[in-house]
């Protein structure tokens, strides 16, 4: 783990406005920076950029971050990745997140960088592709030019044990295993991991090579091979294609996900270069999300047969949680003797295309394939097909798409609306609750001191929390939640301890009030309009307010249980002690 006072030093380096307008062009609205939100489509700006607090928040959809999320968020990034890229933009070096005591031998083998390997491990594939005129007679019987193998940099591992050692002279380095090149037998014999397979090498989204997927060219199993999960490598965060294709998403707005590498680059001859391949597993939601950063119309490509309806089912259930209002998912079913490759040589561009334009959307799969497990002219199938939908459709966060999945599903179903939303624990807004809402003037008491104390760390000096640590009862008293009274005691314990903490979301990355945290980090935006003297004021009366809500809480609880029992004799001093409270802030008001 990277420690976190290196993340405090580094985001108080990194200015967030230049990090997001070197992607987004941003205008300066106030004291803040706004621009349309590169995470959803809109038509007017509500993603802004804050460089007093340096973090950015979108009021439409939701997303906020710090310069290391926007990176993660919009290029794709991992975590560390995106650390180091900030940290070579202000010259600081990532500290090491673990003492070096090994020898000077190992310190030598685990610091050559895996990156390295892997790209002297693709320059030597693709010359064996060159000398090899049977992995050339393959490539070219596929249809596909010299001009798209070297795009996708593709290569030739040949047949053979240990063939890698022409490139790594030292076959047994560390590294060479760590990036997962080499296998070891039961005597612990190393000997190549591919072998007589085309190579397709795997990249980020930086262009770096990270993994390797080897298919084979004539009979054998399996058909696709790919590299391991390894420190660079974890296959169900990355796509392979995706670094090539993502000039040609953006033209067609629009990306095509299939299952195969070969599929890839056989579109890509047939100059449909916006298709991406998952990598041996079914699609994760970490892929989803990283595609529908990229288009708004997402569109998996499968075989019709057996195998590619479960696999298009698992895209779909991993779909449903990423989708938003404006997104789309749709699905297109090849011809069972087809794969996209097959079918773009034998049909032609303008054939696939015509059958892209024409694919169904995710609503109408999902409907039709809940349908078709049960009976629908009976009240039993009915009640199958509602219990099925239910747990798909509460996982839609898109409330527009949600609302017209669900009138479908009620008809179907010969239920009406209302009482399918009360079946599937739906919670519809009245109008009068939007007013309510609209018109509501401040959150509760806890959340407010936490965005105060998100906006200015120092604030922390000004309260004694173990005064209100001995009070009970604030979330009976409607005030705030137990997550909310949980986080507000971990933040004034950081802020006391971190004075100058720049931001709240990085520290609690990863754990139980990540969401939180950024939730309060972008209601914090209001004390823009408050002077330092002004928030100081603020803070003490509303820590002062809470103070006097939690005795309020505890006097209501003494008196009830006087109701029921015989007080001790400490509950009746106490008791008297917060009566003469209530008189006397009452006398002051």
């Amino acid at each position: 783990m990277i420690p976190q006072s290196f993340i405090q030093d580094l985001l108080n380096r990194v200015d967030v406005v230049d990090v997001v307008e070197s992607y987004v062009p941003l205008k300066r609205s106030g004291s803040n920076y706004a621009a349309r939100c590169p995470f959803h489509n809109e038509k007017s700006p509500s993603f802004t950029v804050s460089q007093t607090k340096q973090f950015y928040h979108c009021f439409g959809c939701g997303a906020h971050g710090t310069a290391i999320s926007f990176l993660m968020e919009h290029q794709g990034m991992g975590f560390v990745d995106a650390v180091n890229d900030l940290a070579g933009r202000v010259g600081m070096v990532v500290p090491a997140p673990v003492p070096d005591t090994r020898s000077k031998k190992e310190t030598a083998e685990v610091t050559e960088d895996l990156t390295d390997v892997m790209f002297k491990a693709a320059q030597f594939y693709k010359g064996q592709l060159k000398n090899s005129e049977k992995a050339v007679a393959y490539l070219k019987n596929r249809g596909l030019t010299g001009e798209i193998a070297a795009r996708y940099g593709l290569g030739y591992a040949p047949g053979g044990w240990q063939n890698l050692e022409a490139a790594f002279p030292d076959y047994q380095a560390k590294t060479l295993a760590d990036a997962g090149l080499l296998l070891a037998s039961e005597e612990g014999r190393r000997y190549d991991r591919f072998r007589d397979r085309i190579m397709f090498p795997i990249h980020n989204q930086r262009g770096v090579i990270i993994g390797f997927g080897g298919r084979v060219i004539d009979q054998g199993e399996p058909k696709y091979l790919n590299s391991p999960e390894t420190p660079l490598f974890e296959k169900g965060r990355e796509l392979y294609g995706l670094f090539q294709a993502r000039s040609a998403i953006r033209d067609a707005q629009c990306v095509v996900v299939v299952e195969g590498y070969m599929d890839v680059v056989a579109l890509a001859q047939y100059d449909i270069g916006y298709a991406v391949a998952t990598l041996g597993t079914a699609t994760t939601p970490l892929q989803v999300r990283k595609l529908l950063r990229q288009t708004d119309n997402v569109i998996y490509c499968f075989d019709g047969d057996a195998a590619g309806r479960r696999a298009a089912w698992r895209a779909l259930e991993n779909s449903l949680a990423q989708l938003q209002d404006g997104k789309q998912v749709r699905f297109l079913f090849l011809p069972p003797e087809h794969d996209p490759d097959s079918f773009v040589r034998a049909q032609g561009k303008e054939a696939f295309c015509k059958l892209l334009d024409a694919a169904p959307p995710l609503s109408e799969i999902l409907v039709q394939e809940l349908a078709s497990r049960v009976d629908m002219r009976t009240v039993e199938g009915r009640a199958k097909f509602l219990q099925e939908a239910k747990p798909l459709v509460k996982q839609l966060p898109a409330p527009m798409l949600s609302l017209m999945l669900r009138r479908q599903i009620a008809e179907l179903a010969g239920v009406s609306q209302a009482e399918l939303d009360r079946s599937f624990d739906i919670k519809t807004v009245s109008r009068s609750q939007v007013s309510a809402r609209r018109n509501a003037v401040k959150p509760s008491l806890v959340r407010q001191l936490s965005e105060m104390l998100v906006y200015r760390p120092a604030l922390a000096a000004l309260a004694d929390y173990a005064a209100l640590s001995t009070q009970t009862g604030l979330t009976t008293a409607g005030d705030s939640s137990s997550a909310e009274m949980e986080f507000l005691s971990s933040l004034h314990d950081l802020c006391v301890r971190m004075p100058d903490l720049r931001s709240v979301t990085e520290h609690f990355r990863g754990g139980p009030f990540e969401k939180l945290a950024g939730e309060i980090e972008s209601g914090s935006l209001r004390c823009d309009e408050l002077s330092e003297e002004a928030l100081n004021i603020e803070f003490v009366q509303t820590w002062s307010k809470l103070l006097l809500l939690a005795k309020g809480a505890e006097l209501k609880a003494l008196t009830e249980k006087s109701r029921r029992a015989q007080l001790t004799d400490e509950e009746k001093r106490r008791f008297k002690e917060l009566v003469q409270i209530r008189l006397e802030t009452a006398a002051t008001e």
